[in-house]
């Protein structure tokens, strides 16, 4: 009985709830692909935000969509749509990383400054701040946290801690072996921790 009840528990989560949503969409379904966009954008979008910014954000965000869309008759349904999905938006974002470091290769010693002289503004005036603009503060400070972070320590930070998946899906996203990302994510915490600590953030 008890060996019943565990398999009745477990085999479920093996199943991929997009399947039938992808089968559909392969046989010409469109309403199927935007119910798959309506489950997954706010993560893809979410997850784009801390490894891009909010600089043209949309733009990304339609970017992996689309290249999803068109690449779907490729996607290999013995794995997660999920996890091909973050794959994708993961090269979507190392696209416009490198494009926007073309851009302002020229521009980042300036807006560091800048950075720097608002951020030390900004814990002086903490105290008086309200609540919102305190958020408002700290997601600041975080994310040019994660600017300082290399792209590889970044990316593990971003999925794992904000997005919480598992490091075996980050593994299979990334096409790293699991030992290499708790390795990267443990460097990533350090190094975090330590940039928040000198901004004054208590952790």
């Amino acid at each position: 009985m008890l060996n019943t009840v565990t398999t009745d528990i477990e085999e479920p989560s093996l199943i991929d709830p997009d399947l039938n949503l992808v089968q559909a969409c392969l046989q010409n379904n469109p309403h199927s692909f935007k119910q798959l966009y309506q489950r997954h954008h706010h993560k893809v979008r979410s997850t784009l935000y801390q490894l891009c910014g909010a600089d043209g954000l949309d733009d990304l965000v339609q970017d992996v969509f689309l290249r999803a869309w068109k690449g779907l008759a490729k996607f290999r349904q013995t794995s997660q749509f999920s996890t091909w999905l973050y794959r994708i938006a993961f090269n979507v974002a190392s696209d416009r990383r490198k494009a926007l470091a073309k851009m302002r290769s020229r521009q980042i010693t300036v807006e560091a400054e800048q950075l720097e002289n608002f951020a030390d503004n900004a814990i002086i005036r903490e105290d008086d701040w309200q609540a919102g603009l305190t958020q408002m503060h700290y997601q600041d400070i975080m994310q040019r946290g994660l600017a300082k972070l290399s792209e590889d320590h970044r990316t593990v930070l971003v999925l794992h801690d904000l997005e919480e998946l598992p490091q075996k899906d980050i593994a299979a996203i990334l096409s790293i072996p699991v030992g290499t990302v708790k390795s990267r994510l443990f460097h990533a915490r350090s190094a975090i921790k330590k940039f928040l600590e000198a901004q004054g953030v208590e952790l």
